[in-house]
């Protein structure tokens, strides 16, 4: 009997390779399978949380933030307020939902060059919000110059209508005068991402914000150059404190300023801080996640090193349950700073050295129990949920950009890596509930549990090869599981399976639990995923939320 070429036609069991019959509304993804496109606002979230740095397996770095840039200016387009909310909210979130305000900064940026009137002023009153520092508003400051500036025979000169001046002149606004004073002393001068130089002075001559009292006027008028420091010290602590630590010329000043006058370690010049002995002070003032960004900073400078008294000291407070628990410290933020200290190296500035230290294991170990106390009382969903890390070979990400997650110039580890730890966290909420297992073109079982040694995932490696993202439904069933729902941390770059994931899901609901539901957290922000968009049972999110524990005990309860 001839063969029937129709009889190969199906909607229940499609290869990958190929688009669902019917489906128009699928993309070809970078590895050739077929997917489904992500909606706009979903590929913004992803950007705004992922950002673009490293690239993918299968993008490079430059692609990646073209592609993503123009996602960015399209939303604008459609709406530009909703842009600046959403930013406004990743940006401003406790804690904040992404690792870096970077991406938020240019997207900030991007809605005041590119936006219309509604737009700019949203930008305009989100600006002071999410530039909350002097190198946020320098990054700011850059991204506009680039985006909406005019060329010069020299570079790039803003373009500044009375919308920016406003904008910029609020930042000068927000908050009491003395915290503004704060901001300005901790870094009056900064540089722009393209490398320029930037200075709160310029930046309040070109904005010439109205002063609504005496002290907010005083402090314009020292920023200005043209009030003397006794006055502003008499009308502002802040400056006060500043101008003491400025004086400082010694190791004892600095020591003395710190633990006597109570000066912000910020405000100590840059020479003091390069001193181990001055940082041996600052263990014991300053905030927990001061503590934690620093650490690295105080090995490389020798204030913490093995069996130090500055080590025990450190130890005991990232370790002090209550004073995490105080300073709102998340066990995102614990894992970021761990994996930031084992790298033993940063490179936040690409114009900049590397620089390099030599992680101490009892400050790794402290880290270990820091992540377990910041869970605090968070409460298990309650709910059965099977979750499926990718290991297929372009989560390890080594075609395109070295294959690491970075962070603020630190590797945090592969794709597949941080899939593991994003998993851990799930687990050590859910506890029993939870079962994880390894998919690439096979399922493997996965080394994840609740007590999972999180520095031990660094030396886990991808078991390779093609991918299948239908296999965590198909397993299921093949297993008799009857789960709740399902969480899979992926590229989203599936194109080996006989069946696309939406059809393998198919088949388990009806079979199994007809409301289980998926959260497909991507890895990447590649723009496509396994969950067919009109589905109300499938959610899709960045990897690296913060929030993303939440969000899943959330959406699988309801």
């Amino acid at each position: 009997m001839a063969r029937d070429p129709l009889a190969f036609v199906s909607t229940i069991a499609t290869p990958q390779t190929q688009r669902i019959p019917g489906r128009a509304d699928q993309v070809r993804n970078a590895a050739g399978g077929y997917v489904y496109a992500k909606d706009l606002w979903t590929r913004l979230e992803d950007f705004l949380i992922l950002g673009t740095t490293g690239g993918t397996y299968y993008v490079g770095e430059d692609k990646l933030t073209a592609d993503n840039a123009d996602v960015l200016f399209q939303a604008i387009a459609e709406d530009g307020p909703r842009v600046v909310a959403l930013l406004t909210d990743i940006s401003t979130a406790r804690p904040p939902r992404a690792p870096k305000n970077r991406p938020a900064l240019f997207a900030l940026a991007a809605a005041y060059a590119k936006g219309d009137a509604d737009t700019r002023q949203a930008a305009k009153v989100a600006l002071a919000k999410v530039a909350r520092t002097t190198d946020h508003l320098a990054s700011f400051f850059g991204y506009y110059k680039n985006l909406g500036g005019k060329a010069t025979g020299r570079g790039t000169a803003p373009v500044v209508g009375r919308g920016l001046r406003t904008a910029l002149g609020s930042w000068f606004l927000e908050g009491s005068p003395d915290d503004v004073a704060f901001r300005a002393c901790k870094a009056a001068q900064r540089k722009t991402p393209s490398g320029e130089a930037f200075s709160l002075r310029d930046v309040l001559r070109i904005a010439h914000p109205a002063a609504d009292n005496e002290q907010r006027k005083t402090l314009f008028g020292w920023i200005a150059g043209n009030v003397t420091d006794d006055e502003a010290r008499d009308e502002l602590p802040s400056v006060d404190r500043f101008l003491t630590a400025k004086a400082v010329t010694s190791v004892d000043q600095a020591v003395r300023v710190v633990t006597e006058a109570r000066v912000p370690w910020e405000f100590l010049p840059d020479a003091m801080l390069r001193e181990a002995a001055v940082w041996d002070v600052l263990v014991d003032t300053i905030g927990l996640t001061a503590l934690l960004r620093n650490l690295a900073r105080m090995t490389r400078l020798g204030t913490i090193n093995p069996m130090s008294d500055a080590t025990r000291r450190t130890v005991a407070r990232l370790t002090d349950g209550n004073a995490l628990l105080k300073a709102r410290i998340h066990p995102m933020d614990a894992w970021l700073a761990m994996r930031v200290y084992a790298s033993g190296r940063s490179r936040p500035n690409p114009r900049a050295d590397v620089q390099t230290w030599k992680p101490v294991p009892a400050i790794l170990d402290a880290l270990e129990e820091t992540y377990e106390l910041a869970f605090g009382t968070i409460e298990p969903s309650g709910k059965r949920l099977l979750v499926a890390v990718d290991s297929s070979g372009s989560m390890s990400g080594s075609h395109y950009g070295g294959g690491q997650v970075m962070s603020g110039g630190s590797p945090l580890g592969t794709p597949y890596e941080v899939g593991c730890a994003m998993a851990v966290m799930l687990a050590r909420i859910e506890k029993g509930n939870v079962h994880v297992i390894d998919v690439d073109t096979s399922v493997h079982a996965s080394k994840v549990t609740p007590r999972t040694n999180l520095r031990e995932i660094a030396s886990w490696r991808p078991s390779g090869g093609g991918t299948n993202l239908s296999l965590p439904f198909l397993w299921a069933a093949q297993e008799r599981l009857d789960v709740d729902g399902f969480v899979v941390f992926t590229d989203n770059e599936t194109w080996a399976g006989r069946a696309h994931p939406s059809q393998a899901l198919t088949a388990y609901r009806h079979s199994y639990n007809g409301d289980a539901r998926v959260v497909v957290a991507a890895m990447t922000a590649v723009g496509n995923s396994i969950g067919e968009p009109a589905d109300a049972g499938v959610l899709n999110m960045a990897g690296l939320d913060a929030s993303l524990p939440m969000v899943v005990n959330g959406f699988i309860r309801s």
